[in-house]
């Protein structure tokens, strides 16, 4: 079946977190804080949705990093605080990305951004990046109340732009997400932006590749 529509995740998948590392070296040794204070962001949504519960994106962050810094003993100033929230609605796109969304308008498929990111910093985010022109729609989870990997905003999307699963593939670095999207019946593509094991006890992606144009060349080439 062809594929018509391609959603990616924003963050990691899109934005390159380097800037916002940089951030968190200031105040801390190692490369664990920033992995850290993401993971717990990516943990609380996990549980709040779980519970069918929700929360703003901005609150989860704010609530991980004040974790971070009070289990490492160290004080945490609002201008700290807003110093470092404040870089992730700059993020660059990663290097591949405007090449890779090109090869996807030239062959006339759709793009769409699906994002954990509140709706209010989707759009910050995509202007930022300098990418927001070569997306055709972005959707935050704030539509429907539940982040993803639960099934809600991928069929939000699917039901809102009146696309068909099988014709729809999502591209994500993070495996829970393309989980996710795999068991709303789209396909899914894995784009490895860091060296970390793809979960084995999560279904394999359809499609895979460390360089976002060559997985958008593998897409367009077997998409027939």
């Amino acid at each position: 079946m062809m594929i018509k529509t391609v959603l990616f995740d924003m963050n990691e998948t899109l934005l390159n977190l380097n800037l916002l590392k940089e951030k968190f070296d200031q105040h801390f040794d190692g490369d664990f804080a920033m992995a850290y204070w993401f993971k717990t962001v990516l943990h609380s949504s996990t549980v709040l949705g779980g519970l069918n519960e929700y929360e703003d994106f901005s609150k989860l962050t704010k609530a991980a990093l004040e974790s971070l810094f009070m289990e490492n003993g160290k004080e945490l100033t609002e201008d700290i605080k807003n110093d470092i929230l404040d870089a992730f609605q700059e993020l660059p796109a990663y290097d591949d990305v405007e090449e890779a969304l090109k090869l996807l308008k030239d062959n006339e498929l759709t793009v769409i951004a699906v994002t954990n990111s509140s709706e209010e910093m989707v759009e910050k985010q995509l202007t930022n990046a300098g990418i927001i022109n070569q997306v055709d729609h972005y959707y935050s989870v704030d539509a429907v109340k539940r982040y993803k990997p639960y099934k809600e905003i991928y069929n939000y999307v699917l039901n809102e732009q009146a696309l068909v699963a099988q014709e729809t593939v999502m591209v994500a670095t993070h495996d829970w997400d393309l989980f996710g999207a795999k068991k709303a019946g789209l396909k899914t593509a894995y784009i490895k932006r860091k060296d970390t094991q793809f979960n084995p006890y999560y279904p394999d992606p359809d499609f895979s590749n460390d360089n976002l144009v060559k997985l958008v060349e593998e897409i367009l080439q077997n998409q027939k």
